[in-house]
């Protein structure tokens, strides 16, 4: 009847004759031979998958390491052994990087994106960091991708020498950062850029929180040009931004107002306490 169950052709036939119908298929055949070559195909692109899946891992891991070891460089004896310390770390990480290159050689990066993207938000993250103590200034994404191309010889052409000059010329490739991670790490930025000012306010800096005041306030003039017109991540970061603006420019007001009357040491319990209270009337955790 109407809405009833139509009962396929082929279960029709007994069990035993699909069998031998299986048992009589050429292997060598073109469409099992077709079908093979997908098969093959598709395991390599997903083995691939994973170990790009595995170095973003290790990026994002190094990465957050450089950042914990840059915030130290206000308390820091020696701030330039922290920033060599740094450069020492951030070309650990470009080295997994160009693992990440060498994958996708030959490859469009698109395809596999969302497995490397974490560990390049990380590593943005942490470079513009280190950068912004050096410089005061942000880091641009032509900056980060020419840190990101790699050279290397190949051993095996060097063996094999032949009368062909391009085999005696070094390897070139490198991985080109997306307009959309940049944004994404410098917003993460932010944030750092936030606990900064908390870690300066505690050493008694009081330039600093205006510094990072005003770059902030640039930086979310910039992201609000983009607002709900650019991806989804940026417009969803936006908030954060914003909350780290507020407490930063909470961290200035308190220094302009009451830092003559309060001890430098206190200055950052204060800090600490408006902040909390900025989180409660947001709703934050």
């Amino acid at each position: 009847g109407a809405g009833g169950f139509r009962k396929r052709k082929h279960d029709n036939f007994p069990h035993g004759q699909r069998r031998e119908e299986k048992e009589n298929v050429n292997p060598s055949s073109p469409l099992m031979t077709s079908f093979k070559s997908f098969q093959l195909e598709l395991d390599t692109r997903h083995d691939k998958y994973e170990r790009l899946v595995k170095l973003s891992r290790d990026i994002t891991i190094e990465s957050k390491r450089t950042i914990f070891l840059l915030h130290r460089y206000i308390s820091a004896p020696s701030g330039e052994e922290v920033l060599n310390e740094s450069e020492v770390k951030l070309d650990a990480v470009r080295r997994k990087i160009k693992q990440v290159a060498q994958e996708l050689i030959g490859e469009d990066m698109y395809q596999f994106h969302r497995a490397i993207s974490p560990g390049l938000q990380e590593y943005i993250e942490a470079v513009s960091f280190q950068y912004f103590i050096k410089t005061r200034s942000l880091i641009s994404i032509e900056e980060i991708n020419k840190q990101l191309i790699f050279t290397a010889e190949d051993r095996e052409e060097t063996t094999n020498m032949t009368s062909n000059s391009q085999d005696k010329q070094p390897h070139t490739w490198s991985l080109r950062v997306t307009p959309v991670d940049y944004l994404l790490g410098v917003a993460d930025l932010t944030g750092e850029l936030m606990r900064l000012c908390i870690s300066s306010v505690g050493n008694g800096d009081i330039d600093t929180p205006f510094e990072l005041s005003q770059f902030l306030r640039q930086i979310y003039d910039g992201f609000t040009f983009i607002g709900n017109t650019g991806p989804y991540e940026v417009s969803k970061k936006l908030y954060t931004l914003k909350q780290s603006l507020a407490k930063v420019e909470n961290a200035c007001y308190t220094l302009k107002v009451r830092g003559s009357e309060i001890p430098k040491h206190m200055l950052a319990d204060v800090f600490s306490a408006k902040t909390e209270l900025i989180d409660q009337e947001e709703g934050l955790p």
